[in-house]
């Protein structure tokens, strides 16, 4: 388009004008029909395109009759408003669909605005849920080595509260033998008295020098039973001790099972809440394709109505061309 608005249609019409009012349409007399708009060049350019396509030979008033002139000025003013009514009639159209492909382009920006916002929110849900799923897995790695290793420990306790039974049935058996031993040797003792006795009565000095030497000898073994006494009593205490020190193991092993149930509980946990929150993401996922799938269709609907749009403006070019051109209609 020129400037100013001028045209090769306001041009042809201008020209017509000046032929029907029997003027040469030269560029002056069409830029003063035109209202001293639009550049010479640009006529100058309009008017030899349309004398190159119109082929009516140039001629002036004189060579008519005025019966002729008469007609064509009749059927110039008759096409001349049926064109306007019709260009009225098409521009007043072409406003209602533009306005309702504007007011429709409206809906799909908003409706694409807000599917846009929607998919940016699951995108951060999206994320959110990933961290949380991340932070899960490394607790779930974390607790498992926990467990790991509690159960190592709970392995090495197990094995010194054996090696404690294996040392407190250790003892037991030495203080068996130490009992038996004392009961052999009191059994002796007594033996050794009855024959002492029995020979007493032919032998009584023989026997009391003997008695003293038993006495002594029974000096000695008191001795020694007092020493194996005390021993007695010492691996008593060591066994008594052995023994808490086993109840104490017996105690940590049970604490350490506990834990390692409740541990084995949190692992569970961990795991449904993996799955629910993997679940959690599929449907994120299949929410976000759902969400692009429908952005794709609303940019192919605001293309379809561009398109649309684009269509009736070319049409209704092309309506205003051959209702200002002669011979249109």
């Amino acid at each position: 388009m020129a400037r100013g608005g001028i045209n090769k249609a306001i041009v042809q019409k201008a020209r017509e004008s000046l032929l029907a009012r029997g003027e040469n349409p030269s560029i002056d007399a069409v830029r003063i029909e035109l209202g001293n708009t639009g550049s010479k060049t640009t006529i100058h350019r309009y008017l030899k395109e349309i004398e190159d396509f119109d082929p009516r030979p140039r001629a002036s008033r004189e060579r008519l009759s005025d019966e002729l002139t008469e007609l064509v000025a009749g059927l110039l003013e008759r096409m001349t408003e049926e064109g306007g009514e019709a260009l009225v009639h098409a521009q007043s159209r072409f406003d209602e669909q533009r306005i309702e492909l504007e007011q429709k382009l409206d809906g799909l920006n908003t409706e694409l605005a807000s599917l846009q916002r929607e998919v940016d929110s699951q995108k951060g849900a999206l994320a959110l849920q990933a961290d949380e799923l991340q932070i899960c897995q490394t607790s779930l790695q974390a607790e498992l080595t926990r467990n790991a290793r509690l159960s190592q420990n709970c392995s090495d306790f197990e094995i010194r509260v054996q090696e404690k039974d294996e040392q407190i049935r250790s003892l037991e058996e030495k203080h068996l033998h130490s009992r038996e031993a004392l009961g052999h040797y009191r059994n002796a003792v007594k033996e050794q008295r009855d024959q002492e006795q029995q020979r007493h009565e032919g032998q009584v000095q023989q026997v009391q020098v003997e008695l003293r030497q038993l006495q002594q000898t029974l000096m000695v073994k008191q001795d020694e039973l007092t020493r194996l006494n005390r021993d007695n009593e010492r691996l008593l205490s060591e066994a008594r001790q052995q023994a808490k020190a086993a109840a104490t193991h017996e105690d940590a092993a049970v604490r350490l099972t506990g834990e390692i149930a409740t541990m084995k509980t949190a692992v569970a946990k961990a795991d449904g809440a993996k799955e629910m929150l993997q679940e959690q993401f599929d449907l994120s996922r299949d929410e976000v394709k759902r969400l692009e799938e429908a952005i794709a269709q609303a940019y192919h609907q605001v293309f379809e109505t561009r398109r649309q749009l684009e269509q009736s403006s070319a049409e209704l070019t092309q309506l205003r061309l051959s209702t200002s051109q002669p011979g249109a209609m």
